[in-house]
């Protein structure tokens, strides 16, 4: 295994809404000071905050595939193409922006937390596509129990949200004191980041601690299993995407 630990110095920041929600971006936009500027097909990655409640007005996507996740708190969906959707804790809701559209986003509840993940698809042919939003519920994903913890499957396996880019991604929660493994394939690459505790990945003899906001990277040149040990309760956003998608990327700036 060869991986990187980014702590939250090294990620970008943002904020809307008059600063009522705030961002760190372990994978940030050109020019947004994150170290890391993507990880394959993972083009840019959010993780926010809003204490009472914020607003995003209304803007545009167009092309990329962008997953928003509830962690705790409320997220309201609006755009341009009739949606209006309420996401609750563990609820997803998936945007194929495709030829384009408009959405505009609020957060509500006590401490409203998620991320929101946009991954590249083959440019070219998604921006011929018509824009889609589908909302998925708390409990359409599957769940393993292991012992001190679950991992649940936000996409990927038996998950239903509908991507069009090979990518999984898990939720993964785990008392101090257990541990977990993973198997990272050859020609793929973890992004993992620490939204509660700290703890360990290892594997073939090395190491990489990380603390809470802690954001990692690693990679491996053949088959390999990971362990993730918790040393305090642990709560990691894990996504495994291929290192190279079979089709080109759009060049981004740092």
């Amino acid at each position: 295994m060869i991986g990187n630990v980014y702590p939250p110095e090294k990620q970008g920041t943002g904020s809307y809404d008059g600063g009522r929600i705030t961002e760190q971006k372990p994978i940030g936009l050109s020019g947004e000071g994150s170290a890391v500027t993507r990880v394959g097909p993972l083009f840019y990655w959010s993780w926010f905050h809003s204490p009472i409640e914020g607003h995003v007005a209304s803007h545009p996507h167009q092309g990329f595939e962008i997953v928003t996740y509830m962690i705790q708190g409320k997220g309201v969906h609006k755009d341009s193409q009739g949606t209006n959707s309420e996401l609750g804790p563990g609820g997803i809701l998936l945007m194929r922006a495709g030829s384009g559209l408009r959405h505009e986003e609020r957060l509500t509840g006590p401490g409203a937390e998620g991320v929101q993940i946009w991954f590249e698809p083959y440019l070219r042919d998604s921006l011929k596509q018509n824009p889609a939003c589908r909302q998925y519920r708390p409990d359409s994903f599957p769940v393993t129990r292991i012992q001190g913890g679950l991992i649940k499957t936000i996409i990927g396996g038996f998950a239903p949200t509908d991507l069009s880019i090979d990518v999984r991604m898990l939720d993964i929660q785990m008392l101090a004191g257990n541990e977990a493994y993973y198997e990272l394939k050859s020609g793929r690459r973890i992004a993992a980041l620490a939204v509660r505790g700290e703890g360990s990945f290892t594997a073939d003899g090395t190491s990489l601690s990380f603390l809470h906001r802690d954001f990692m990277v690693m990679d491996t040149k053949q088959d390999e299993r990971i362990s993730l040990k918790a040393q305090a309760n642990v709560r990691i956003i894990l996504i495994d995407v291929p290192e190279n998608p079979g089709y080109p990327l759009y060049s981004k700036r740092p």
